[in-house]
C-alpha cells in the first residue's frame, strides 16, 4: 500500500504543479474541471458558458451561447495605470499596446450558485463572481431571465492601488445574425440616458437595453430569440466615478486603455452587428484603494415570452416575472438591488445540497478542498501490472491503483470494475449535482397562465411552467426530457414538476390531441406550444404513457396532494389501458433513448410501462376507485413474472437489451421509480443481478447504456447508480465525476457521450458526433438525492 508519507508528498506534488500551471495560464479547478463552466444562466436565451477545451480560459475562450457561438462580454481591470484582460478577448483586436496585458488565470470554483474565476493582474487579484441563483421554492426570483456579475479586486501587497474596471458586451447576445440592423438605448430607471451632462447618481442602475430593429415575436433563428430585450447594467456603487458609452468596439476600448475612463457618450448611429461592431460599455473608477467591486446584471428579456394553445385559442403568455415586479424596467431594478438577499436564498441552497449528500453518504465532507487531477492531461499509456498497487477503499474493500492510468480496479483478481481510487464519492457527487444544477433550471420559463373557462384553464395564483429541449431539439415540455429531470424537481420543489405536466394536462384533456396515449410533446418549436391536433408528434407511445403516470404519482408522492391525482385521473386510466395492451410486448417503438433508433420489444421499456401500471394500482387506491385499483394491480403483477422470464439472460447474469437477443444488455435504469416510489413490484433478485453484472462492463469514463455502443448517458448512469448496491453506485458516480475532468467535449455538461478513449461526443453509424449540450436531463443526476427526500417530513404517501 502507498504510505501516508508518499500521499502527503504526492499532495506537496500536486499543489506545486497548481502553483506551475497558474504560472503558465492554467488555472486550478475546483471540485473539477468541467468542459465548460456555467456564467450567466437563466433562461434558454440567457445561457452563457466559457469552455475550457484546449486549455481555454474566461480571458482566452471567453464566453459563448450555448450551442457554441461566440458571445461578446470584456472585463479588463486597469491596476495603477497598466490594464489588464481578465474576462473576454477584445484585446486581440487592438494593436499592442506596452499597457496592456493579459490577466494570469489563478483557480477557477463552482457550486451550485457560483462560478468564480480568480486572476493576478500586478499587485492585486482580480475575481469574476458569475451568479445565477437556483432558487425553487421562490417563484418569482427563479422566472427572472436575469444573472449576476459581481467584480472584485484584492490588493495582494497591503498597499492602495488605483483602480478602474472596465467592462463591454455586444448584440451577439440576441442575434445569430451579423448583418441585422440593432437598436440601443441606455437608461437611468426608465429615462434615457443622451449625453456627457447627464447626472449619474450613486443609487442610479443604468441599463443598456439592445433589441433587433425588425422582430419577429415568438421566433428564432438558429435558437436565437427574434424579439425582446438584451439587458446590461449596473450602477456607480462605491466608486468615485462611472461613465458609459458605445460605440465601435476597438475605438471605445482603445480609448478606455489610454484614458481610464469613457466618453459618456451614446451612439445613434444604429447598424447592423457585423459593421463597425458596436458594444456597450462602462467603467468604474474605484479611486486608491485596496478592495472594492463592481456589481453588473445582464440577460435576455421576452415579453411576451410564450404562445400556448388553450380552449380560448392561442393565446400569448406574460412571464410570471410580471405579476411580481411590473415592467421590464422595475423587474430591472428590482434584480440589481436583490443581489444581498438573493445571495442569501443561494446560500441555503448550497447550504443544504451539502448536507443533504453528507446525509445520503453519512460523511462529514466539508467540499471545500481541490480534488485529486483537478487540471485536465492526457491518459498515459499503461506500462502493465508492475505500475499497480494495492489500496483499501472507502468500504474496506482492497482495490488495484494503476499509478500510470490513474485508476483503479475494484477485484485485484479480475481488474473489473474501475473507478477513480483516492476521492471521496460524496466528493464526486457533489462536482456533478452542483454543476448540474443552474442547467437544469436554465431550460425553463415561468409564466402566467391564460384566464379561461375550462376547470383546467382557470388562472390561479400558481404558474406554468414550459421546458425547452435544448440541443437536442426545441420542442416544448417533451415527456421524456422532463422524466429523467424529475429527480431535480421532487428533491428541491415537487410543485415544480406540476407546473410542467400542467400544460400537457390542459392541452390533452380540452380534446387538442387526438390519440389514446400520452403525446410526445407540446410543440415542436419553442416558444410556441400549440400542441399536436393532428396527432403526429413523434412517436412514443408505451414511453410517453408510463413517464406521465409516473410522473404524476411521484409528485403527489412527495407533495401530498392527492387532488390533483383525482383531478387528472380520467386521462391517466386512459393512458393506463394502453400500457395493459401494448407495455409487456412493446413491439417496435422508439424509447426516449431515440438517437439509438427502434427497437423490437425492449426489455427496459416493458417494464417502465409495468411499473406505470402498478403506479396506476396505488392512484386508483388513492382516489377511491377500488376495482381499478385490484385489475391494475394484477395485471401488474401477471406482467412482471412474463418480463422476467423474457427479460433475463439465459446465463441469469443480467438482463437483455431485448427481447430474444441472447448476450445483449442494457443499462436497466427504468427499474429506479420501482424503488424511489416504493411501488416494489421488481423483485430484488433484478436489482442484484444488474448491480453486479455493471460492474463487469464498467468502462474508464462509467458504464456504456447498452452493448451496441460505448456511449452511454449520465442522466440513465445515476439512475441505475441509485438502484444499486453502494459499491457498484461508486463506479458510476466517480466515473462521471472522473469524466468531467478529463473529457474531450467542449460545451456545457452533456449527457451523451463515449465511455472509453477521450470521452468525446459519440458517433453513431459514421455519421457527425451527437452534441447534447446543456439540457435540463441533467436533473437526473439527483436521483440520489431524491431517494433521501423520499424519506422527509416533506413527503407524504397517498395510500
Amino acid at each position: 500500500m502507498i504510505s501516508r508519507t508518499c500521499l502527503i508528498i504526492l499532495s506537496i506534488l500536486l499543489s506545486v504543479f497548481y502553483a506551475i500551471a497558474s504560472a503558465d495560464g492554467m488555472p486550478s479547478y475546483w471540485p473539477v474541471r468541467p468542459p465548460a463552466v456555467p456564467l450567466a444562466v437563466r433562461s434558454p436565451y440567457t445561457n452563457a458558458w466559457t469552455s475550457t477545451t484546449k486549455n481555454g480560459t474566461l480571458n482566452t475562450a471567453g464566453a459563448i451561447f450555448w450551442p457554441g457561438n461566440k458571445l461578446g462580454w470584456e472585463g479588463i481591470v486597469t491596476v495603477d495605470g497598466v490594464s489588464y484582460e481578465y474576462m473576454g478577448t477584445g484585446s486581440e483586436s487592438l494593436p499592442a499596446l506596452p499597457n496592456l496585458r493579459k490577466a494570469t488565470p489563478l483557480s477557477v470554483r463552482y457550486d451550485s450558485q457560483y462560478s468564480n474565476f480568480s486572476f493576478a493582474a500586478g499587485p492585486v487579484t482580480v475575481e469574476a463572481s458569475f451568479f445565477s441563483p437556483v432558487t425553487p421554492k421562490d417563484l418569482c426570483r427563479t422566472s427572472i431571465p436575469l444573472s449576476y456579475l459581481v467584480t472584485s479586486v484584492n490588493s495582494t501587497d497591503e498597499r492602495t492601488h488605483n483602480v478602474q474596471l472596465y467592462s463591454d458586451t455586444n448584440a451577439a447576445w440576441i442575434t445569430y445574425e451579423s448583418n441585422r440592423t440593432m437598436k440601443w438605448e441606455l437608461y437611468d430607471s426608465t429615462k434615457h440616458v443622451n449625453a456627457s451632462n447627464s447626472t449619474v447618481e450613486s443609487s442610479s442602475v443604468l441599463s443598456w437595453l439592445v433589441h433587433l430593429n425588425q422582430t419577429y415575436e415568438f421566433a428564432e433563428l438558429h435558437d436565437f430569440p427574434e424579439w425582446g430585450n438584451f439587458s446590461y447594467s449596473s450602477s456607480p456603487g462605491k466608486a468615485k466615478n462611472l461613465s458609459f458609452e458605445s460605440g465601435y468596439s476597438a475605438n471605445v476600448r482603445y480609448k478606455y486603455i489610454m484614458r481610464h475612463r469613457l466618453a459618456n457618450y451614446v451612439d445613434r448611429d444604429y447598424r447592423e452587428s457585423g459593421i463597425r461592431e458596436p458594444v456597450f460599455a462602462y467603467a468604474h473608477d474605484l479611486g486608491s484603494v485596496r478592495s472594492g467591486s463592481v456589481v453588473y446584471t445582464i440577460g435576455s428579456i421576452e415579453q411576451p415570452v410564450m404562445r400556448y394553445l388553450n380552449s380560448k385559442g392561442l393565446t400569448s403568455l406574460q412571464p410570471w416575472w410580471v405579476r411580481c415586479y411590473g415592467d421590464m424596467f422595475s423587474l430591472i431594478a428590482f434584480h440589481y438591488n436583490d443581489l444581498n438577499h438573493s445571495q442569501t436564498l443561494g446560500s441555503a441552497f448550497e447550504s443544504d445540497l451539502k448536507k443533504d449528500i453528507n446525509t445520503f453518504y453519512g460523511t462529514n465532507e466539508t467540499f471545500d478542498s481541490l480534488s485529486s487531477a483537478s487540471n485536465k492531461t492526457p491518459i498515459p499509456p499503461s506500462y502493465g501490472k508492475s505500475n499497480y498497487s494495492t489500496e483499501t477503499d472507502q468500504f474496506g474493500q482492497q482495490y488495484v491503483f494503476d499509478n500510470e492510468m490513474a485508476y483503479g480496479f475494484l477485484d485485484p483478481n479480475n481488474y473489473r470494475g474501475i473507478a477513480v481510487p483516492n476521492i471521496s464519492e460524496a466528493r464526486s457527487y457533489y462536482s456533478i449535482v452542483a454543476l448540474s444544477a443552474r442547467q437544469v433550471m436554465g431550460a425553463y420559463v415561468l409564466t402566467e397562465r391564460p384566464t379561461g373557462t375550462g376547470s383546467n384553464e382557470t388562472s390561479t395564483d400558481d404558474p406554468l411552467m414550459f421546458q425547452k429541449e435544448i440541443s437536442s431539439n426545441g420542442n416544448i415540455n417533451t415527456v421524456d426530457v422532463i422524466y429523467p429531470a424529475m429527480p431535480f424537481f421532487l428533491y428541491t420543489n415537487p410543485a415544480l414538476l406540476r407546473y410542467v405536466l400542467d400544460p400537457l394536462y390542459q392541452n390533452q384533456e380540452s380534446k387538442f390531441y387526438p390519440n389514446g396515449y400520452s403525446m410526445h410533446d407540446l410543440g415542436a418549436s419553442f416558444p410556441n406550444a400549440t400542441g399536436h391536433v393532428e396527432g403526429n408528434d413523434e412517436h412514443m407511445p408505451v414511453e410517453s404513457s408510463g413517464d406521465m403516470i409516473l410522473m404524476t404519482y411521484a409528485y403527489s408522492r412527495f407533495s401530498g396532494d392527492i387532488a390533483y391525482l383525482h383531478k387528472h385521473y380520467g386521462k391517466m386510466s386512459e393512458w393506463a389501458q394502453y400500457l395493459l395492451k401494448f407495455s409487456l410486448v412493446p413491439g417496435q417503438q422508439l424509447s426516449t433513448d431515440d438517437f439509438a433508433g427502434q427497437l423490437v420489444n425492449q426489455t427496459n421499456l416493458a417494464i417502465k410501462g409495468i411499473i406505470a401500471i402498478e403506479a396506476m394500482s396505488r392512484v386508483s387506491k388513492a382516489v377511491g376507485a377500488n376495482a381499478d385499483a385490484e385489475r391494475f394491480s394484477a395485471a401488474a403483477s401477471d406482467y412482471i413474472r412474463k418480463w422476467e422470464y423474457l427479460a433475463v439472460d439465459p446465463s441469469e447474469n443480467h438482463t437483455v437489451l431485448a427481447y430474444g437477443w441472447r448476450s445483449s444488455w442494457g443499462l436497466l435504469y427504468n427499474i429506479f421509480p420501482d424503488k424511489l416510489l416504493d411501488i416494489d413490484i421488481v423483485p430484488q433478485r433484478i436489482y442484484d443481478m444488474q448491480s453486479d453484472w455493471y460492474t463487469q462492463v464498467s468502462q474508464v469514463f462509467g458504464i456504456p447504456l447498452d452493448s451496441r455502443h460505448s456511449l452511454t448517458k449520465s442522466d440513465w448512469e445515476m439512475w441505475a447508480a441509485a438502484t444499486c448496491e453502494p459499491s457498484t453506485r461508486r463506479l458510476f458516480v466517480d466515473a462521471i465525476a472522473y469524466w468531467l475532468n478529463v473529457t474531450a467535449t467542449d460545451l456545457a455538461f452533456t449527457d451523451l457521450y463515449n465511455t472509453v478513449g477521450n470521452g468525446d461526443y459519440p458517433n453513431i453509424d459514421d455519421g457527425n458526433p451527437i452534441k447534447f449540450s446543456t439540457r435540463p436531463v441533467q436533473g437526473g443526476t439527483f436521483a440520489l438525492l431524491a431517494l433521501g427526500a423520499k424519506g422527509s417530513s416533506n413527503t407524504t404517501s397517498p395510500h
